[in-house]
């Protein structure tokens, strides 16, 4: 039902023909309600036929005056002028229904003076007034409606230029990372290597290129992701980074945002595996728990140092993490960053979404 009404919500044309139509209708029939009921069916219907259609037409005069009122904004020139003109077209409705119920109801009334004829008149004048009422109502939902959504638009915009910004900051900083690694490898004549190494980032790259910073992605695709990013990885550490996975089959088809855990494995790799002789492990767990996706990547290495905040000397990647988290869950995910002693814990936890079929 509600995709039916779309179209007149946004047509305004529409939307008033419709109500126009609706009223006087509603009118007429609570008119001919109330005759029948006080049994005044000797020719009233007639009158309230009459009635209804001048009042149907009459108020598209006032729709006229409504609409350069409203175009002014001006509440004093509203008020008297609406005022004014709801009891001019109150006088001109009275004409119509009198000389109705003078010609079906009363054929031998007369009138005694020209006033007789706007009979009526100060009590019609209300009906108007809850027209214009009605108009400047429906007028004014509009003007709000169209506000909240110039302010949703703009809210949009801001934060997908956010999100793209944080995003597309983890590609020169992982790409830095990586071509340091490649030079060394160039330097220490393992160019061998270094072509693997080379041809593995073109693949990784072209993946985040392909991916729309504002789209989610499957737990599962983000692994494969990370399995590109580690084997190039693997390239330069050989068996010294050692890999571990605890990640449920409930939790695959969770959606995340896309690149989320490279930047927290690129951070485990810098600090745990590069600096320590014989390497480290990295261990990747992933579950869903109620209606909460939980995600962790930890480490072996020296942790957080004595006295640091959580994160403190862990670089650009765990901070660009928490702030797209906020931008896009606000407050409904948690980040926390553990001493693991040994190493470093950094725990998620997402609204549970799951990609639908």
């Amino acid at each position: 039902m509600s995709g039916r009404l779309d179209p007149l919500r946004y047509n305004k044309a529409s939307l008033f023909w419709v109500l126009q139509s609706g009223g006087w209708a509603a009118y007429l029939i609570t008119q001919l309600l109330g005759a029948y009921l006080y049994e005044k069916m000797t020719g009233y219907p007639y009158v309230v036929i009459v009635g209804a259609i001048s009042g149907f037409f009459l108020s598209l005069a006032l729709r006229y005056i409504c609409r350069l009122l409203w175009a002014k904004q001006s509440p004093r020139m509203m008020i008297g002028i609406g005022l004014a003109s709801c009891y001019v077209i109150a006088l001109s409705w009275r004409i119509f229904v009198n000389l109705a119920y003078q010609h079906f109801v009363e054929p031998e009334w007369e009138f005694k003076t020209l006033f007789e004829i706007f009979a009526g008149a100060v009590s019609s004048t209300y009906l108007f007034l809850c027209w214009a009422g009605m108009y400047f109502g429906v007028k004014y939902y509009e003007s709000l409606q169209q506000q909240r959504e110039a302010t949703l638009r703009a809210a949009a915009l801001a934060q997908e230029a956010q999100l793209k910004m944080l995003r597309y900051q983890l590609n020169p900083h992982f790409l830095f990372n990586t071509l340091n690694a490649i030079s060394t490898l160039i330097l220490d004549n393992q160019n061998r290597t270094a072509n693997q190494t080379v041809m593995r980032l073109s693949e990784f790259l072209r993946y985040t290129l392909d991916q729309d910073p504002m789209k989610k992605v499957t737990l599962r695709q983000e692994i494969e992701a990370m399995n590109l990013y580690l084997t190039t990885e693997k390239l330069r550490f050989g068996e010294r980074l050692k890999l571990e996975y605890a990640i449920e089959d409930t939790a695959l088809e969770a959606l995340v945002p896309s690149l989320l855990l490279q930047p927290l494995i690129e951070n485990a790799v810098k600090y745990a595996v590069s600096p320590a002789e014989q390497g480290g492990t990295i261990r990747i767990e992933g579950r869903a728990r109620g209606n909460m996706l939980e995600l962790a990547v930890a480490d072996d290495g020296p942790g957080l140092n004595t006295g640091a905040a959580p994160g403190a000397g862990r670089g650009v990647g765990l901070r660009n993490t928490r702030e797209r988290l906020s931008v896009i869950y606000e407050d409904r995910h948690r980040f926390a960053t553990l001493d693991n002693k040994p190493g470093l814990r950094i725990e998620l936890g997402l609204p549970l979404e799951v990609a639908s079929e």
